[in-house]
């Protein structure tokens, strides 16, 4: 069941994961998945991650460029554009918001750690 929670509740700010990823210049999708588990977020999927990607460039929030490879198959790097960055910053701010919010409902008179 905690499982399927923390899945339910990545679904709702993975966008915003990865676009965050991308704040400190281009990555592949291998690297950006990579990050988010070194960060703690759990491993994600190619086959959750490349829709994210290919959303987001749809959108017009990354741009992306395939690049060949002298050994091994090429990449697709992704870069923020400057609409990505915006949307970014919004939706980490209402992402804080909300945590407050939900913070302030769940420990009413302050957390108890």
């Amino acid at each position: 069941m905690a499982a399927d929670r923390r899945s339910s509740w990545l679904k709702g700010v993975l966008d915003l994961l990865v676009l965050s990823r991308l704040t400190d210049g281009e990555s592949y999708g291998y690297e950006i998945a990579r990050a988010l588990a070194d960060a703690g977020v759990g491993e994600i999927k190619g086959g959750t991650l490349y829709p994210v990607l290919n959303r987001l460039e749809e959108a017009g929030l990354v741009e992306a460029e395939f690049r060949a490879a002298e050994r091994g198959p090429g990449r697709r790097y992704y870069r923020l554009t400057p609409g990505g960055r915006t949307r970014l910053a919004e939706e980490s701010r209402a992402w804080r918001e909300f945590h407050r919010v939900v913070e302030t409902a769940l420990y009413p008179g302050g957390p108890t750690t």
